[in-house]
């Protein structure tokens, strides 16, 4: 960003004059990223366990208790029919506050409502062009690889991941897991594992270009093999298979985010393919998986360049995992939502100048602006173009002020 220098300098002389600080400091370097009071989540009165599960995320996440939104309904079933679902989502309607923009479930099942996933029902509300009876292709998410931050704002939907787990114990671990990851800026690989199943592996064909593109960012590997095994460094690992061999063998990092592309990953309970389950199970933080036969369309599951493009630059999980989904209507998300583990930009001032790094800085145009005191008053001093990949800004020899820098709304999302 050395070019940046005779710009910058020319912008901000005039701030020389006003009582700044002695050298520079950034206050603020916006990133995405739901909040806490941004979730809202849904308890079914009904089950004992969906109540402990809210009670302890809540308390673990500091989610405000005008954000639990109550419901009744028999616990224990894998679907709720069409009708029943309406009735439930009226009420959940009209009780969620307007500043929630996501939806957390606190059960595994139901995990399906008739021929759509529960999380999609959920953030959609019931609509069947977001199902598909054969193999054809269903209603498109707006959500798909946007750069909002504000998807009921925008869009009116609310984005919807369940804490799934076969146990209360478990549940408790994935959000310990989910909580721990926050700002932890692993240092973990993604595996991109291509298989021998030919109609399972349809992901496999990105894998060189994806690893081209993000090797500078995370260590990635691409994997040609059935099971990857003894790894314990994972933080992302995408396959394709009705079966995932040796995954207890693997240690998944917190945040770590993990799937299966296969017909029903998302029959949490009694299929003949492996549940989604397995994988929170295994110590990964999310999951995903078809809960009707989606055949073997890749744009029906998530898309692994987008998942980690948008998780590296600190999204949480759920907005991660739910823009990289064009047609999500017949898969579930199950996991931990706020997990946040690369979330946090280094800065510092030396020698005159600044330098910001992250371990991905989102892409887009930012307004860079600066005060000669922390409080203001603020002016815009100059825009700052910020590319794909890119890890570290440096500005040189820019006047003692406070900075702060705010990614403009129409820039461009994540490739």
């Amino acid at each position: 960003m050395r070019w940046l220098r005779g710009w910058m300098l020319a912008l901000l002389l005039p701030m020389a004059a006003l009582a700044a600080p002695e050298q520079s400091v950034v206050i603020g370097f916006e990133q995405p990223g739901l909040t806490a009071d941004q979730l809202g989540v849904i308890v079914n009165d009904d089950d004992p366990d969906s109540v402990a599960i809210a009670a302890y995320y809540q308390d673990k996440r500091g989610i405000p208790t005008a954000n639990l939104i109550h419901v009744r309904f028999k616990p224990g079933r894998a679907t709720l029919t069409r009708d029943e679902f309406v009735n439930l989502k009226r009420k959940v309607d009209r009780t969620t506050p307007r500043n929630v923009q996501a939806y957390a479930l606190t059960w595994a099942q139901p995990y399906r409502v008739d021929c759509m996933s529960i999380s999609s029902a959920f953030a959609f509300g019931f609509d069947p062009d977001y199902c598909a009876s054969s193999c054809k292709p269903t209603q498109l998410s707006p959500y798909f690889n946007s750069s909002v931050a504000r998807p009921w704002t925008t869009y009116k939907i609310r984005p919807t991941m369940s804490l799934a787990a076969a146990s209360l114990a478990e549940a408790k671990k994935l959000i310990d897991r989910g909580v721990a990851s926050d700002g932890s800026n692993p240092a973990g690989t993604a595996y991109l594992v291509s298989t021998s199943d030919k109609a399972r592996n349809v992901r496999a064909a990105g894998y060189e270009a994806l690893r081209a593109q993000l090797q500078r960012v995370i260590p990635t590997e691409i994997v040609e093999a059935n099971a990857l095994e003894n790894k314990r460094d994972v933080m992302f690992y995408f396959t394709g298979l009705t079966q995932v061999p040796a995954l207890d063998s693997n240690a998944f990092l917190p945040g770590a985010i993990g799937d299966h592309l296969t017909s029903a990953g998302g029959d949490l309970f009694g299929g003949s393919q492996m549940s989604s389950l397995r994988w929170l199970e295994a110590g990964a933080t999310g999951s995903y998986g078809a809960v009707v036969e989606p055949c073997n369309f890749p744009a029906k599951f998530p898309v692994p360049g987008l998942v980690m493009a948008h998780y590296l630059q600190g999204e949480t999980l759920i907005e991660a995992y739910w823009k990289s989904v064009q047609m999500p209507g017949q898969g579930l998300f199950i996991g931990e939502p706020l997990a946040r583990p690369f979330a946090g930009i280094r800065h510092h001032a030396r020698d005159g100048g600044i330098t910001i790094e992250a371990r991905l800085i989102t892409p887009g145009l930012y307004d860079v602006q600066a005060a000669p005191s922390m409080m203001g008053p603020y002016r815009n001093v100059g825009r700052l173009p910020v590319g794909w990949g890119m890890r570290e800004i440096k500005l040189d020899k820019v006047p003692p002020a406070y900075y702060r820098f705010t990614r403009r709304a129409d820039s461009a999302p994540a490739p």
